[in-house]
Protein backbone atom coordinates (compact mmCIF):
# COMPACT_ATOMS: atom_id res chain seq x y z
CA UNK A 1 0.00 0.00 0.00
CA UNK A 2 1.52 3.36 -0.99
CA UNK A 3 0.10 5.30 2.27
CA UNK A 4 1.77 2.76 4.65
CA UNK A 5 5.03 2.32 2.51
CA UNK A 6 5.50 6.21 2.46
CA UNK A 7 4.41 6.88 6.18
CA UNK A 8 6.67 4.41 6.92
CA UNK A 9 9.88 5.23 4.95
CA UNK A 10 9.32 9.20 6.21
CA UNK A 11 8.48 8.17 9.59
CA UNK A 12 12.08 5.93 9.83
CA UNK A 13 14.06 8.69 8.39
CA UNK A 14 13.13 11.07 10.48
CA UNK A 15 13.32 9.08 13.50
CA UNK A 16 17.18 8.68 12.62
CA UNK A 17 17.72 12.48 12.00
CA UNK A 18 16.28 13.64 15.32
CA UNK A 19 17.88 10.87 17.11
CA UNK A 20 21.41 11.69 16.03
CA UNK A 21 20.65 15.32 16.60
CA UNK A 22 19.31 14.45 19.78
CA UNK A 23 22.77 12.19 20.70
CA UNK A 24 24.89 15.63 18.94
CA UNK A 25 22.97 17.82 21.48
CA UNK A 26 23.32 15.96 24.60
CA UNK A 27 27.00 15.02 23.77
CA UNK A 28 27.94 18.42 23.44
CA UNK A 29 25.77 19.75 26.54
CA UNK A 30 27.48 16.55 28.41
CA UNK A 31 31.04 18.23 26.99
CA UNK A 32 30.32 21.86 28.15
CA UNK A 33 29.01 20.60 31.73
CA UNK A 34 32.50 18.68 32.50
CA UNK A 35 34.36 21.53 30.84
CA UNK A 36 32.71 23.81 33.41
CA UNK A 37 33.53 21.43 36.22
CA UNK A 38 37.71 21.27 35.37
CA UNK A 39 38.48 24.48 34.03
CA UNK A 40 37.79 28.23 34.78
CA UNK A 41 35.08 29.75 33.23
CA UNK A 42 35.38 30.59 29.72
CA UNK A 43 33.11 33.35 28.12
CA UNK A 44 34.80 33.79 25.17
CA UNK A 45 32.50 34.23 22.16
CA UNK A 46 33.48 31.64 19.20
CA UNK A 47 31.32 33.15 16.17
CA UNK A 48 32.65 30.46 13.25
CA UNK A 49 31.37 27.41 15.73
CA UNK A 50 28.11 29.32 16.68
CA UNK A 51 27.51 29.54 12.79
CA UNK A 52 28.50 26.43 11.92
CA UNK A 53 25.80 24.99 14.60
CA UNK A 54 22.83 27.50 13.10
CA UNK A 55 24.16 25.98 9.57
CA UNK A 56 24.14 22.40 10.31
CA UNK A 57 20.78 22.94 11.97
CA UNK A 58 19.37 24.93 8.94
CA UNK A 59 20.74 21.86 6.57
CA UNK A 60 18.62 19.38 8.74
CA UNK A 61 15.83 21.39 8.36
CA UNK A 62 15.91 22.07 4.39
CA UNK A 63 16.39 18.75 4.16
CA UNK A 64 13.10 17.25 6.12
CA UNK A 65 11.15 19.59 4.99
CA UNK A 66 11.62 18.93 0.87
CA UNK A 67 11.80 15.39 2.11
CA UNK A 68 8.51 15.12 3.72
CA UNK A 69 7.09 17.36 -0.06
CA UNK A 70 8.80 15.00 -1.87
CA UNK A 71 7.30 12.31 -0.05
CA UNK A 72 3.87 13.70 0.15
CA UNK A 73 3.72 14.03 -3.48
CA UNK A 74 4.24 10.49 -4.24
CA UNK A 75 1.56 9.86 -1.77
CA UNK A 76 -1.06 11.86 -3.74
CA UNK A 77 0.40 11.14 -6.82
CA UNK A 78 -2.23 11.64 -9.58
CA UNK A 79 -3.85 9.51 -12.40
CA UNK A 80 -5.43 9.71 -15.02
CA UNK A 81 -8.27 7.07 -13.49
CA UNK A 82 -11.47 8.24 -12.73
CA UNK A 83 -11.67 7.63 -8.77
CA UNK A 84 -14.51 6.14 -7.10
CA UNK A 85 -16.51 8.45 -4.87
CA UNK A 86 -17.66 6.89 -1.48
CA UNK A 87 -19.55 9.58 0.97
CA UNK A 88 -18.81 8.83 4.49
CA UNK A 89 -20.90 10.59 7.44
CA UNK A 90 -19.83 9.71 11.26
CA UNK A 91 -22.64 10.35 13.62
CA UNK A 92 -23.03 9.37 17.77
CA UNK A 93 -22.17 6.41 17.15
CA UNK A 94 -21.57 5.07 14.24
CA UNK A 95 -20.83 5.63 10.47
CA UNK A 96 -22.69 5.78 6.94
CA UNK A 97 -21.03 4.68 3.65
CA UNK A 98 -22.60 6.00 0.27
CA UNK A 99 -22.06 5.50 -3.02
CA UNK A 100 -23.59 7.69 -4.91
CA UNK A 101 -21.90 6.62 -8.58
CA UNK A 102 -23.07 2.97 -7.97
CA UNK A 103 -26.12 2.09 -10.11
CA UNK A 104 -27.99 0.80 -7.10
CA UNK A 105 -26.75 3.82 -5.08
CA UNK A 106 -25.50 1.26 -2.27
CA UNK A 107 -24.94 2.82 0.97
CA UNK A 108 -24.34 1.26 4.40
CA UNK A 109 -24.79 1.85 8.10
CA UNK A 110 -25.30 0.40 11.48
CA UNK A 111 -25.53 1.23 15.13
CA UNK A 112 -21.65 0.18 15.48
CA UNK A 113 -22.81 -1.52 19.05
CA UNK A 114 -22.78 -5.17 18.18
CA UNK A 115 -22.30 -6.83 14.93
CA UNK A 116 -21.90 -7.33 11.92
CA UNK A 117 -20.33 -3.98 11.88
CA UNK A 118 -20.51 -1.37 9.16
CA UNK A 119 -18.23 -2.51 6.02
CA UNK A 120 -16.63 0.04 3.50
CA UNK A 121 -16.05 -1.84 0.69
CA UNK A 122 -13.52 -0.48 -2.08
CA UNK A 123 -12.60 -2.57 -5.75
CA UNK A 124 -8.78 -3.12 -5.41
CA UNK A 125 -6.35 -1.78 -7.90
CA UNK A 126 -9.01 1.77 -8.09
CA UNK A 127 -8.82 5.11 -6.32
CA UNK A 128 -11.33 5.90 -4.30
CA UNK A 129 -12.26 9.44 -2.90
CA UNK A 130 -13.85 9.70 0.43
CA UNK A 131 -15.46 12.68 1.27
CA UNK A 132 -16.09 12.89 4.93
CA UNK A 133 -18.35 14.74 7.06
CA UNK A 134 -20.47 14.73 10.10
CA UNK A 135 -23.58 14.93 11.52
CA UNK A 136 -23.26 16.06 14.98
CA UNK A 137 -19.75 16.25 16.32
CA UNK A 138 -16.16 15.87 15.23
CA UNK A 139 -15.20 12.70 14.47
CA UNK A 140 -11.88 10.97 13.21
CA UNK A 141 -12.07 8.32 10.46
CA UNK A 142 -8.69 6.02 11.73
CA UNK A 143 -7.47 2.94 9.92
CA UNK A 144 -4.30 1.93 11.52
CA UNK A 145 -2.88 -0.56 9.67
CA UNK A 146 -3.19 1.68 6.73
CA UNK A 147 -1.90 4.76 7.85
CA UNK A 148 -4.96 6.49 7.05
CA UNK A 149 -6.56 8.91 9.41
CA UNK A 150 -8.98 12.11 8.72
CA UNK A 151 -11.26 14.23 10.79
CA UNK A 152 -14.89 14.62 10.33
CA UNK A 153 -16.44 18.13 10.65
CA UNK A 154 -20.15 19.16 10.79
CA UNK A 155 -20.84 21.22 8.27
CA UNK A 156 -17.54 20.53 6.28
CA UNK A 157 -15.83 18.30 3.60
CA UNK A 158 -12.61 16.81 4.19
CA UNK A 159 -11.54 14.34 0.73
CA UNK A 160 -8.72 12.01 0.80
CA UNK A 161 -7.90 9.29 -1.75
CA UNK A 162 -7.03 6.07 -1.16
CA UNK A 163 -5.71 2.98 -3.40
CA UNK A 164 -5.60 -0.58 -1.80
CA UNK A 165 -3.71 -2.85 -4.15
CA UNK A 166 -4.69 -6.35 -2.57
CA UNK A 167 -7.26 -7.86 -1.00
CA UNK A 168 -8.25 -8.13 2.68
CA UNK A 169 -10.03 -6.51 5.58
CA UNK A 170 -8.77 -4.19 7.90
CA UNK A 171 -10.89 -2.60 11.27
CA UNK A 172 -11.28 1.05 11.54
CA UNK A 173 -12.03 3.18 13.96
CA UNK A 174 -12.77 6.76 15.35
CA UNK A 175 -10.01 8.47 16.80
CA UNK A 176 -11.51 11.72 18.02
CA UNK A 177 -13.14 11.23 21.71
CA UNK A 178 -17.31 12.21 20.39
CA UNK A 179 -19.02 11.60 23.45
CA UNK A 180 -20.35 7.91 25.66
CA UNK A 181 -19.85 5.03 23.04
CA UNK A 182 -16.91 6.56 20.95
CA UNK A 183 -15.53 3.27 22.34
CA UNK A 184 -17.27 1.37 20.17
CA UNK A 185 -17.40 3.13 16.77
CA UNK A 186 -15.50 0.62 14.49
CA UNK A 187 -15.96 -0.10 10.69
CA UNK A 188 -14.78 -2.48 8.87
CA UNK A 189 -12.84 -1.24 4.97
CA UNK A 190 -12.94 -4.22 2.51
CA UNK A 191 -11.18 -4.38 -0.51
CA UNK A 192 -12.51 -7.11 -3.23
CA UNK A 193 -11.27 -7.94 -7.15
CA UNK A 194 -13.24 -5.22 -9.39
CA UNK A 195 -15.87 -7.81 -10.77
CA UNK A 196 -16.52 -8.46 -7.22
CA UNK A 197 -17.12 -5.00 -6.42
CA UNK A 198 -19.18 -4.38 -9.42
CA UNK A 199 -21.47 -7.09 -8.18
CA UNK A 200 -22.77 -5.61 -5.02
CA UNK A 201 -22.41 -1.68 -6.65
CA UNK A 202 -25.18 -3.34 -8.55
CA UNK A 203 -27.33 -4.72 -5.55
CA UNK A 204 -25.97 -8.16 -5.05
CA UNK A 205 -26.20 -9.11 -1.58
CA UNK A 206 -23.92 -11.51 -1.55
CA UNK A 207 -20.59 -9.97 -2.56
CA UNK A 208 -18.68 -8.96 0.32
Amino acid sequence: MRQRHVFGTVFTLESAVAGLVFLVVLGLLARAVIKRRTQASDRTERPRVEAFYVAALAAFAVFLVAWTAWQNSREHHTTAVRPLRVDVTGFQWCWTFAYPQSPAHRQVTGDCHGQPLPTLVVPTGRPVQLRLTSRDVIHSLWVPDLRYKMDAFPRHVNTFTLTLDHTGRWRGRCAEFCGQRHYAMDFWIKAVPPEQYERWAHGAAAAV
